[in-house]
């Protein structure tokens, strides 16, 4: 929700970073990978109990994984890039949810429940991205959705900083994520008719 409607006060930002690498030379796949490394150290350092430090390498993550697509497109689109992006997003998160498994065996169930829930949203996300016609200023159609990434960042920021309610804030995340699901799905059954039979 917050990726779809707020993008348009952070792009400012997000262009001139953007801008700042392109002038240096890097390309929007170098900070592809630039970005994976610095999110995917955020899940090790949860687990060490440094919270504060890995929510710092996971939004500078975020953000970096804003500025590679503005790179793109100010250049030329990868689509070997948009499956980079797309995988290294999933495996930062991936890093996230195994420290906290780690740090918090006891609620590792719950973790699992997260994960499947985030599964069964970016399923949904992906394959009709992949049979849509439409198309945004991504190379696939963009379902916008109660959890987009920035809410999940929220999330997990809760979950890092405030583990005396990790319970709590992990169902709310899980809620969110199976409701974003439906809601995907819901809004596939509408942009995806079918010729009648």
């Amino acid at each position: 929700m917050l990726d779809t409607h707020a993008r348009k006060y952070v792009q400012p930002a997000i262009g001139h970073a953007a801008d700042f690498f392109l002038r240096r030379g890097l390309s929007a796949n170098q900070v592809t990978i630039i970005s994976f490394i610095i999110g995917v150290a955020a899940g090790p350092l949860v687990y060490l109990g440094l919270g504060p430090a890995a929510v710092l390498l996971l939004w500078v993550s975020g953000f970096l994984d804003a500025v590679d697509g503005s790179m793109a497109r100010k250049t030329r689109p990868s689509a070997f890039g948009t499956v980079m992006d797309v995988t290294f997003d999933r495996l930062v998160e991936i890093s996230v949810l195994l420290g906290l498994a780690f740090l918090f065996p006891d609620l590792m169930w719950l973790f699992l429940l997260l994960s499947v829930s985030i599964i069964f949203s970016m399923t949904v996300f992906l394959t009709v991205g992949s049979v849509s016609d439409q198309k945004g200023i991504k190379s696939f159609y963009y379902q916008a959705g109660l959890a987009e990434r920035t809410e999940g960042f929220i999330l997990f920021t809760i979950m890092i900083l405030f583990p005396s309610i990790l319970l709590y804030s992990t169902m709310l995340f899980l809620f969110v994520e199976v409701f974003t699901g439906i809601q995907r799905l819901v809004e596939a059954k509408k942009i995806l008719k079918e010729p009648a039979e």
